[in-house]
C-alpha cells in the first residue's frame, strides 16, 4: 500500500508509539485523524506532526474515549463526515497491568480487556463500512511480544494480548474477500511512559527497548509491504518461534526469571 494521501486514523495517538506512528504518517504524505481521551495531548502530537513536515495536511483530532460505545459511534461518524472513507485502521490505545495475578482486581481486568480487546473489536466494527469504502483497506492492530510469549507477572496483560492476536488472525481470514487486510504488530518494550510497568523485569532480564520512533517506521514498512505482522528484529524471533514449537523451553527460561524478579 504506497502511504502517500491515504487516511488514517490512529487511537492513542496522545503520546507513545501513537504520536511517533502520527509524525511518521505525516512525513509520508498521510492525512491523519487522531484520537485520544486528553485533547491537549493530541495538541501536543498536532504541534510536532506539523514540525516535522510543514507541508502535510494538518490532523484531524477527535477527543473519544474509545472504550465507551458512544465515542465509538461518534469517531466514526466524524471519520465518515469528513473524508467518506478509511484507508488505515490502527488500533493502538492500550494500558498495561503488570503484578502477580492475586493482585489484579476485578475493575483492573475489566479496564484492561475492555481497553486492550473489546474497544478495538467494536471500534473495527464500527469503522468497517468505510473501510469497505476505502478498498483496499488495512487495520493494524498494535499488539506485544507479549503476545506471543507470557510472562510471568503480566498474566493478566499477556492474556489480553494474545487475544487482539487471534482477533487479528481471524478478521485476517474473514475479511480477506472484502479486499480488507489485516497487520498485527508485536514490539517489544518501547520507551515510553508505560514502560514503568517493566522496569522489575527489565531489571531481571536486560530486556531490550526500542523508541517508539523505530517502533513507528517497522509498522509503516510492514503496512506498505502488505505484511501480515510487524514483529522486531533480533532474537525474539527466535524465542517467538521456539514459544510454538518447544513451549517448556520457554518456561524453564522464565521460571527463573519470576524468581529473580521476586529476589
Amino acid at each position: 500500500m504506497r502511504h502517500e494521501g491515504k487516511c488514517v486514523l490512529i487511537t492513542g495517538g496522545g503520546s507513545g508509539i501513537g504520536r511517533a506512528l502520527a509524525i511518521a504518517a505525516a512525513r509520508r504524505g498521510m492525512e491523519v485523524a487522531l484520537c485520544g481521551r486528553r485533547l491537549s495531548a493530541l495538541q501536543e502530537t498536532a504541534a510536532e506532526m506539523v514540525a516535522a513536515a510543514p507541508a502535510a495536511v494538518g490532523p484531524l483530532l477527535i477527543p473519544a474515549d474509545i472504550t465507551r460505545a458512544a465515542d465509538r459511534i461518534h469517531i466514526a461518524e466524524r471519520v465518515g463526515a469528513i473524508w467518506g472513507a478509511l484507508d488505515v485502521l490502527v488500533n493502538n490505545a492500550g494500558i498495561v497491568e503488570g503484578g502477580a495475578v492475586e493482585t489484579v482486581d476485578d475493575s483492573a481486568l475489566e479496564a484492561l480487556f475492555r481497553t486492550n480487546v473489546t474497544a478495538p473489536i467494536a471500534l473495527t466494527r464500527e469503522l468497517a463500512p468505510l473501510l469497505v469504502a476505502a478498498r483496499p483497506a488495512r487495520v493494524v492492530n498494535v499488539g506485544s511480544m507479549f503476545g506471543d510469549i507470557a510472562y510471568p507477572g503480566f498474566a493478566a496483560y499477556s492474556a489480553s494480548k494474545f487475544a487482539l492476536r487471534g482477533f487479528s488472525s481471524a478478521l485476517r481470514r474473514e475479511w480477506k474477500e472484502l479486499g480488507i487486510g489485516v497487520t498485527y504488530a508485536a514490539p517489544r518494550a518501547t520507551r515510553t511512559d508505560a514502560a514503568a510497568a517493566f522496569d522489575g523485569l527489565i531489571a531481571a532480564t536486560g530486556m531490550r527497548l526500542d523508541a517508539p520512533e523505530r517502533v513507528a517506521a517497522h509498522i509503516w514498512r510492514a503496512v506498505e509491504r502488505g505484511r501480515d505482522t510487524a514483529y522486531p528484529t533480533g532474537p525474539e524471533r527466535l524465542f517467538v518461534l521456539i514459544q510454538r514449537l518447544a513451549p517448556k523451553l520457554i518456561d524453564s527460561a522464565l521460571a527463573r526469571t519470576a524468581v529473580r524478579a521476586a529476589a
